[in-house]
Formats: C-alpha cells, sequence, structure tokens
C-alpha cells in the first residue's frame, strides 16, 4: 500500500504555513514583517501587494497553525476533489486578498492567519451538494452556527478577528453558489420532493 498525494494545493498550502512558522522561531520579527498585513498600504510598495495574500500564511504560534490545519486538512481535499486544484488555489488566494483589503480599508491593527481560508471552505463544503433552485439546508445552519457566532464575538477583545472569520464566510458563499451555476452540473429538483426547503427566488 503506497502513500499518495490526494490534495495537492491542500497539501502544499499547509506545508508553506508549517514552513514559515519554523522559520519564524529563527527570524521573528522578518516572518511577520512578511506574512502579516498592517493596518495601512503604501501603493508604491511592491512588499505590500505581497503581503494582502502571504498574510494567510503567517501564524502566531503552533496552537493557532495546528488549529487551521484541523479543518483545512480536512475539508480541503473534499473540495479540491470537487472544484479541482486550480479553482481552490485561486478561491484560497481570493479570500486573502478579501480578509487583506478589509482589513486595511476597516482596521488599523496586523492580521495573519489561515482563519477566514478555514471559514471559506467551511461555509464551501456545505454547498457541494447545491441543487438548482434549493438552498441547502446544512447552508443555513453552517451559516448560523459558524457567522452567527462570529457576529456575536466580534466586539470582544480577544486578539482574534472575528470579521476576518465572517468575510471568509461570505466568500465560501459566493464561490459555492456562483460555481454550482457556472458548472451546470448541479442536481436538477424533483418535482415530487416535498421537503421544507426554500427555493431561490
Amino acid at each position: 500500500m503506497k502513500i499518495y498525494n490526494n490534495a495537492p494545493i491542500t497539501i502544499g498550502f499547509s506545508s508553506i504555513c508549517l514552513l514559515v512558522l519554523v522559520l519564524q522561531a529563527f527570524l521573528p520579527q522578518l516572518m511577520v514583517y512578511l506574512f502579516s498585513v498592517s493596518g495601512t498600504f503604501n501603493f508604491f510598495d511592491p512588499l505590500d501587494y505581497f503581503r494582502i495574500f502571504s498574510h494567510i500564511f503567517g501564524h502566531a504560534d503552533a496552537t493557532h497553525l495546528i488549529s487551521n490545519m484541523l479543518y483545512i486538512l480536512l475539508l480541503g481535499p473534499l473540495l479540491e476533489e470537487k472544484y479541482g486544484p486550480y479553482r481552490l488555489m485561486v478561491m484560497i488566494l481570493m479570500t486573502g486578498l478579501f480578509t487583506g483589503i478589509f482589513n486595511i480599508l476597516m482596521f488599523d491593527t496586523g492580521l495573519r492567519g489561515a482563519s477566514g481560508v478555514v471559514f471559506m471552505m467551511i461555509l464551501l463544503s456545505s454547498i457541494v451538494n447545491y441543487r438548482r433552485g434549493h438552498i441547502p439546508l446544512t447552508f443555513i445552519l453552517v451559516s448560523i452556527l459558524y457567522l452567527g457566532q462570529e457576529f456575536l464575538s466580534i466586539y470582544q477583545q480577544d486578539n482574534i478577528s472575528h470579521t476576518a472569520h465572517i468575510i471568509g464566510g461570505i466568500c465560501g458563499s459566493i464561490f459555492g453558489f456562483m460555481l454550482a451555476k457556472k458548472n451546470g452540473n448541479n442536481i436538477p429538483p424533483n418535482p415530487h420532493d416535498k421537503s421544507i426547503i426554500s427555493k431561490l427566488s
């Protein structure tokens, strides 16, 4: 029995995060500087454009990294199989872009970590069995449980960017519905289905 890489983007992303954390032990200031986005943006500094994406690879410590990687390693392979490696990579980078821009526009503090990517994957995974004209009940429940908790915690002083979680969840929702409609491979509605799931307008 051989071991094979069943999710190259997921494994690659996790490996980069781990490498950044290891290097942070030897070059702490440099790693924080390169892999966190600040609350300001200099249009003439090329590194600011890099950090808008790179902040998703940086983590404060091993506990922060492990808590994110558990979700990413669990959900990533399923999403990679469903949407393909290239699309998942684009969705990860786009989530980093949106969370980074939002942090620059709304806050004067730094941001780093893959929590936004985690919430993107959580919401995206709840739409994988999207059926045309319906809203998956799992999507509604996951939105209430995960995003609802983040909205309630948004003003807590706990050094956690709950807004990045919310933006990541919104990204996952948008990606999921856009790809389901674009692919045209969603399950057609059953005319005999008497479920209580509401139809989209």
